[in-house]
């Protein structure tokens, strides 16, 4: 029995997972048939199972469904466009580009179709409340708690990797004024602090800020390359490869490093769960984002690689002279900030309501000393992990790597692969077009293995190679070493 059957037997109701029933909406949209979902019957979306999943069925406790399509835009805005962006100029540099253009593009649309699965899967379970509820109706209990843990690891790494850039700002600011391990702490502080209110509509209240800053920074450098050129001594040809030529390392690392830039995904279920009409609201609000991102990816990737050639670095800050590198450093910092609020703040509510889910499931929307010391304790645990992680892998490319190859190849493309096949299991080869998109999901789970098991060896190659490089200053983890780009 999974963990909302046995709560809905505590709340006194009891009801078949496979099939959700109808609770009339007052929205006559909200009942739809989506044949993508391989189902005869309509699909009902106006029920939410329980108040988990934002909604407010116990008359004293708050409405958290308060998210309409330009709010949950923004906040899907923030959550991709942000430091990974800051590793495809690199990642161009390595592939070439042309190959670099297709595969941000490539990556993408297919984010995008998974993105759209997503929201079949929870037309069909609209009482999910994160990605990891999902795994409970595709793959059982255990299947649940297996992906629960990896779920929060993978948040872990994906903040580790924002706070590792936080600490390049720091030192490349301050001419390495602390030891880096110090300034790692600083943003660590700063993101638990953030992370105290419980509502994503915070997230969205910031997530402005957040964009304009990351948008800002990458602007300044691509000025700054335009009028001054890169950092490089007098006389330096910047050279543009068209179709480069790596090894099989330098390709998957490349890949990895633009498959990270598009790992929002899993994110969006709890987004979904805090929409007022998620069914009709987020698909627009995803295409919305996913056009923005892709535009923004391909230009800011192309001009600063255009402009700096070889000279380019990851972070791709570092590419541009030291005055207005420092500048777009400093101007980053609301963004980095804004993406520990937003995972942060994810990873955070689901371990909150996976334990108010097994003692208290009726006041997992009430404010009192209970769910305010919960909620303060896990923000805790979560953000001195991750603290302990960034100080372990202290390189912004590795974690990365690391992150892309374990988790996000997973949680972006492979799960939502399954999903399709759950829903359409029965009927993946009743038509043509069925066919067409059960090869294209296969496809999906390949590449996603391939990203796996391809992507860990030669992320794992590549730190343990800059850990033994003698002219590397970050040798090791919980290093002092100066990490700043100058």
């Amino acid at each position: 029995m999974g963990v909302l059957s046995a709560l809905r037997k505590k709340d006194g109701r009891e009801t078949p997972t496979e099939a959700p029933p109808y609770y009339p909406s007052e929205d006559p949209l909200s009942v739809e048939k989506d044949e993508e979902l391989g189902h005869q019957q309509p699909i009902r979306t106006g029920w939410t199972g329980d108040a988990h999943a934002g909604a407010n069925e116990y008359p004293s406790q708050e409405n958290y469904r308060t998210l309409g399509r330009w709010r949950a835009c923004v906040i899907l805005i923030t959550i991709e466009v942000g430091i990974g962006v800051l590793s495809l100029p690199s990642a161009l540099k390595t592939l070439g580009l042309i190959p670099g253009i297709i595969a941000i593009i490539g990556f993408g649309g297919l984010t995008t179709y998974c993105g759209y699965i997503m929201v079949q899967f929870y037309r069909r379970y609209p009482m999910v409340t994160n990605l990891v509820d999902c795994a409970l109706y595709i793959g059982g209990k255990k299947f649940e708690y297996f992906l629960g843990v990896a779920f929060i690891f993978n948040l872990v790494l994906i903040c580790a990797s924002a706070n590792i850039t936080m600490s390049i700002a720091l030192n490349t600011l301050s001419g390495h004024a602390l030891c880096t391990v110090a300034f790692l702490a600083f943003p660590h502080v700063a993101c638990w602090l953030l992370c105290l209110p419980r509502k994503l509509t915070f997230a969205a209240a910031m997530s402005w800020i957040c964009t304009i800053s990351i948008v800002a920074a990458v602007l300044i450098v691509m000025i700054a390359l335009g009028v001054a050129g890169p950092q490089e001594p007098p006389g330096f040809d910047v050279h543009i490869t068209l179709v480069g030529k790596p090894n099989f390392v330098e390709t998957v690392n490349a890949l990895l490093n633009i498959a990270f830039a598009f790992a929002g995904n899993q994110s969006f279920m709890s987004v979904m769960a805090e929409m007022r009409h998620p069914e009709k609201e987020f698909p627009p609000a995803l295409f919305m984002q996913k056009s923005f991102e892709v535009v923004v990816y391909v230009v800011v990737a192309c001009v600063i690689y255009g402009l700096a050639g070889d000279a380019v670095t990851s972070p791709a800050l570092g590419s541009a002279p030291v005055i207005p590198a420092k500048i777009a450093y400093g101007i980053l910092i609301p963004s980095v900030l804004g993406t520990g609020l937003i995972i942060g703040i994810t990873a955070i509510k689901y371990m909150y309501i996976a334990v108010m889910r097994q003692f208290k499931p009726d006041q997992v929307n009430v404010h009192n000393a209970f769910t305010w010391s919960l909620w303060v304790g896990t923000g805790t645990l979560f953000w001195v992990v991750t603290f302990v992680v960034s100080n372990a892998i202290p390189i912004f490319s590795s974690i990365l790597n690391i992150s892309s190859a374990i988790f996000i190849s997973w949680f972006t493309f492979g799960l939502t692969s399954l999903f399709w096949l759950h829903l359409n299991w029965k009927v993946q080869f009743s038509t043509p077009r069925k066919i067409t998109l059960a090869c294209v999901n296969y496809a999906i789970l390949g590449l996603t293995l391939f990203l796996n098991v391809g992507g860990l060896y030669t992320s794992l190659k590549a730190l343990i190679d800059v850990f033994n490089d003698p002219e590397s200053t970050l040798n090791g983890p919980f290093t002092c070493a100066d990490n700043s780009i100058f």
